[in-house]
């Protein structure tokens, strides 16, 4: 067995894994999306999945915030819930949670302790049986959810629906949030091949909730569904949303602090059921979109006999914060950061920058994977900005060369543009360019969202311990496992 004896030792028996986040597209090839070996890992360590029912989410964009509203509300009605989300920001117990709680260091070190011996034998078992990085991440999960007894989970797919690490789950609702084009190389180009991968994830008369509205993928999730005899509920035919988006004017809200986020309402509208002027904390048109399949989703488990009130939407809504999908990090100037690593991502976030950021001047730090529409986004995002920072993160090898994305910024436009190493020195150049009033979007990718979070989280809390030193007042503790704080 390796040696795992602390925190340390865990996280490097963990990041030392096969796993498609971090390696390669180039060397990632579709024998790793097998389900016989997470079966088998899953088989040997009880079968904890068969003892949870699951809501189960799939999709391009708005997985992981849909799964955040859903585990947020059922939360709120008093449901021991369990939550697993992909990737994390700082650390890596964030991506499992059971009632807003993550595993704390001992509990995580106990956990791939007991996942070690199973994992180092299924390493000697012939016929590919080595478990990825996220299949042990999803199986330390199950392990965590039984331990904590929780009652239902919210699982988000890691990626695809179909062979994901996932889909071993038992589900009493499945939702499937939208269909575009992502990870082509792995699930095909084509929108009907995408929808058919992430329908994977219906069961036969399992409820499913989809937000997808666009044909061919639309025809492909009613013709699984209608197959696999699961009643499907749709966006725009069975329920809808009206969204209110609140305005942040540059150098703050009036009346509230430098660090306020706007505070948008949402109107949700099922058959014999209305949620009105929901505060929605999450920025975006995009986000009331999730919220609503998140509602209908709780609905479905209402039907089931799950006790969960009407006013538990709301509850959930006024504790729910999502890292990294258009967050607002400080005022003056506005500075946000968004993990949109794809067109229908950046799409969201231009749109939102309109509705709800006004701002003399708009800079872009970007950053991207190799495996993503890279050009695509480029040509997005560069004539919605007035300077552009390319740059690259340091905590994923998939990273998109600096020189490179220079020469494609050049080929698209003759804007002003600026290269930086990494993160640090790409905040150093944004902030010598923008004024108060101007607004810093960081952006292209979650791992870039990530890094530079963590540089400006680090910064601000460094620079508040400076400020209660001088002033003599005790630091207020805090905590980073509120359901709150999760990060995927």
């Amino acid at each position: 067995m390796p040696d795992v004896e602390n925190y340390e030792q865990a996280v490097e028996f963990l990041f030392s894994r096969v796993n498609y986040e971090r390696l390669s597209g180039m060397q990632y090839t579709g024998d790793d999306f097998k389900l016989d070996r997470m079966r088998e890992l899953l088989r040997r360590l009880g079968d904890p999945q068969e003892t949870i029912p699951a809501v189960h989410i799939a999709g391009t964009k708005g997985k992981g915030s849909t799964a955040a509203l859903t585990a947020q509300i059922l939360t709120a009605a008093g449901i021991r819930t369990a939550l697993f989300t992909s990737p994390h920001i700082s650390a890596f117990e964030e991506r499992m949670a059971v009632g807003g709680v993550n595993p704390s260091r001992h509990e995580l070190v106990e956990l791939v302790r007991q996942l070690a011996d199973v994992v180092t034998d299924l390493d000697k078992t012939p016929g590919q049986m080595s478990p990825t990085y996220f299949e042990i991440a999803t199986a330390l999960a199950w392990l965590y959810f039984t331990q904590c007894r929780a009652e239902i989970t919210v699982l988000e797919v890691g990626m695809g629906g179909r062979l994901d690490a996932t889909n071993l789950c038992r589900p009493a609702v499945s939702i499937i949030t939208s269909i575009s084009r992502d990870h082509t190389r792995q699930l095909g180009s084509r929108l009907d091949q995408i929808a058919w991968e992430k329908a994977g994830i219906v069961k036969s008369l399992v409820p499913v909730v989809s937000g997808v509205t666009n044909d061919p993928a639309r025809a492909v999730i009613v013709e699984v569904c209608r197959s696999r005899s699961a009643p499907l509920f749709e966006l725009g035919r069975d329920f809808g949303y009206r969204y209110r988006a609140a305005t942040m004017g540059p150098g703050g809200t009036p009346g509230g602090t430098p660090n306020d986020s706007p505070v948008s309402t949402v109107d949700v509208e099922t058959p014999g059921k209305q949620w009105k002027n929901l505060a929605l904390p999450l920025v975006g048109e995009h986000q009331a979109r999730n919220l609503s399949l998140a509602a209908v989703a709780v609905q479905r488990l209402q039907e089931q006999g799950w006790k969960i009130p009407d006013t538990a939407v709301a509850a959930g809504l006024a504790l729910l914060r999502w890292p990294g999908r258009i967050e607002v990090l400080s005022r003056q100037p506005t500075v946000i950061v968004d993990a949109a690593h794809n067109w229908e991502a950046v799409a969201a976030l231009l749109r939102t920058l309109d509705e709800s950021f006004p701002a003399r001047r708009r800079v872009l730090v970007f950053a991207a994977t190799r495996d993503k529409d890279v050009l695509g986004m480029l040509r997005q995002l560069l004539p919605r900005f007035d300077s552009v920072i390319v740059t690259c993160f340091q905590n994923n090898p998939r990273h998109v060369p600096v020189e490179a994305l220079v020469s494609m910024v050049r080929g698209l436009t003759d804007q002003p543009l600026h290269a930086a190493a990494d993160a640090a020195a790409a905040w150093k150049l944004a902030r010598r360019f923008a004024s108060r009033d101007d607004l810093i979007c960081v952006t292209g990718s979650f791992f870039i969202a990530a890094e530079m979070r963590e540089l400006l989280v680090d910064a601000a809390t460094s620079a508040a311990s400076d400020d209660l030193s001088t002033s003599g007042t005790a630091p207020r503790a805090s905590s980073g496992n509120s359901a709150a704080t999760q990060s995927g």
